[in-house]
């Protein structure tokens, strides 16, 4: 038996089947309409390198941390025209939820 074969064999079959995605970020940092848009991708939100929420309560610490892709949410910006606040606290985090 051939192992080398095999593990291609599995690897062409599981791409060409889509049960292995790739990764939200490496399709591509995005600009979301709302929310809940991109609490879709991702749940907690996302909020740029040190980033503290501002809250009362207990506090958002699992959020994605991508500068890029809050820079993108945290309007205005030039996609299309359009003006997409998603950090309306301005903590750092676009979109914060538990």
């Amino acid at each position: 038996m051939h192992i080398r074969p095999l593990l291609v064999g599995t690897a062409v079959t599981a791409i060409l089947f889509g049960s292995v995605a790739p990764p939200a970020e490496a399709v591509g940092a995005k600009s979301y309409r709302n929310c809940n848009a991109l609490n879709k991708v991702y749940a907690h939100g996302v909020g740029k390198q040190g980033a503290v929420d501002k809250t009362s309560g207990k506090k958002v610490t699992n959020f994605k941390i991508s500068t890029k892709i809050y820079n993108l949410n945290n309007g205005p910006h030039k996609a299309g025209g359009r003006e997409y606040d998603l950090d309306r606290d301005n903590d750092g985090i676009a979109c914060e939820k538990r």
